[in-house]
């Protein structure tokens, strides 16, 4: 009977034993899994970093616009007495320089006569004057007659003035350019005869030696904001000729309302283009420096972003990646301008770091940040 039992028993025992040696198989991934971690933490990112360095950069706003646009850089040419147009010297489109003869005139006989007559009263007047204060001085003459005389030379010094400021003279009279700038448009032809203050020819000014806007821009209100004047102006051609052409000025003048008709704020800017091929009336873009300042340049790749703000990753002498917060301020092209605390000496990361974790060992590529 009790090997009976016995018998009986062994079954159980081999099941048991047979669910332990199951359990003892289960359990052994789960012992070797922190070995597998630690494989996973001792993993060695390859990245490429560049050199980083505070520098000056400023975020362009790009506007478009036309030259020699702006009212207040155009003059008019007249004259202030009727004459008769004798010589032209210069035609529409031609560069001018200051003194440049742009024609000659001859003044009207009448207004000649004025001018003869006006030098003759006043040489009257004074004569008039010394014989009456000679008159007052012996007592045969009244204060009253004294001061009316003394009026009539002042009157007519005042009439001759006037008449050398208009510049009439007997015979032709050659008038100079004002101002260097291009001739934008004539009014008269040789031989005709011009009224007072009537245009005979437009200037534009161009040369960018004066304070005056020879570019006009159109600017979104939003972006019209950052702009001062002050600002650095590179002008560029849209014409396939003038695409690679650059030339370089400065803001003058920020519209302090929007243009009812382009909707968008007018920037003046001074642009000196010389004997460029910008003659007045191309139509241009600029990209007008705002924001300028000093900061952190580095390169739009070596900047990520996630819930925590930007950051950026350098390298330490132990080769372990640092992240660094940083404060984005100016975005030009592919650069940013940020702000944070950023080692000169360590490399910027700018290829892997997104791969990258704090504190992560990194294999840099070409052995040096460069």
């Amino acid at each position: 009977m009790r090997n009976d039992h016995i018998a009986a028993r062994q079954p159980r025992v081999t099941a048991l034993v047979v669910a332990f040696s199951l359990a003892a198989m289960c359990a052994a991934p789960i012992h070797a899994a922190p070995a597998a971690t630690d494989t996973a933490d001792k993993t060695v990112v390859a990245v490429q970093t560049v050199r980083v360095q505070r520098g000056s950069i400023a975020q362009p706003v790009r506007t478009y616009g036309i030259v020699a646009a702006s009212a207040s850089n155009l003059t008019t040419v007249n004259l202030r007495y009727v004459a008769r147009i004798v010589q032209m010297r210069v035609q529409a489109g031609q560069s001018v320089t200051r003194g440049t003869p742009l024609f000659v005139v001859q003044a009207d006989p009448a207004a000649v006569l004025a001018a003869t007559q006006a030098k003759s009263a006043l040489t009257l007047a004074q004569g008039e004057l010394a014989r009456t204060q000679s008159l007052f001085d012996q007592g045969l003459a009244t204060q009253s007659q004294l001061a009316t005389a003394k009026k009539a030379v002042d009157d007519a010094r005042q009439a001759l003035a006037a008449q050398n400021e208009d510049g009439v003279t007997n015979g032709n009279k050659t008038i100079v350019a004002p101002l260097d700038g291009v001739v934008l448009q004539v009014s008269a032809a040789q031989g005709d005869q011009v009224q007072p203050g009537a245009p005979i020819l437009q200037l534009a000014g161009g040369n960018g030696r004066d304070a005056r806007a020879n570019v006009v821009l159109g600017v979104e209100p939003s972006e019209a904001v950052a702009i001062h004047a002050g600002d650095t102006v590179t002008l560029r051609g849209l014409s396939t000729s003038l695409a690679k052409a650059a030339v370089e000025g400065r803001v003058v003048l920020v519209g302090a309302a929007v243009d009812q008709q382009s909707q968008l704020v007018n920037v003046g800017a001074n642009v000196p283009l010389g004997q460029s091929a910008f003659i007045p009336g191309t139509r241009v873009a600029a990209d007008i420096a705002t924001r300028d300042g000093m900061h952190w340049i580095v390169p739009r790749a070596a900047v990520l972003k996630d819930d925590q703000g930007a950051y950026v990753f350098q390298i330490t002498r132990q080769n372990k990646a640092r992240r660094i917060a940083v404060v984005m301020q100016v975005e030009n092209g592919d650069r940013y301008g940020v702000e944070g605390p950023i080692d000169a000496a360590q490399g910027l990361v700018v290829s892997g770091n997104y791969e990258l974790k704090d504190g992560m060992a990194v294999q840099v590529s070409g052995g040096a940040p460069r």
